[in-house]
């Protein structure tokens, strides 16, 4: 209901739609600050990690095309 920034060290659980990835400038850049977008000029370098193990399975779902 309201957009928050995550906080680092934290596991979160995120869904990914790789359309959304690849489809700029129809989709805006995330400068990682929190901000505005289309006023702020700095950028802060996300650092992010997908952890794939017993604790914390991770998985991707391809489809098949013929």
């Amino acid at each position: 209901d309201k957009q928050v920034l995550m906080e680092p060290g934290t596991i979160y659980p995120v869904r990914v739609n790789v359309h959304a990835t690849s489809n700029f400038p129809r989709f805006d850049r995330n400068l990682n600050t929190g901000g505005q977008n289309s006023r702020d000029t700095t950028m802060v370098v996300a650092r992010n990690v997908v952890y794939h193990s017993a604790k914390y399975p991770s998985h991707l779902v391809l489809p098949v095309i013929p």
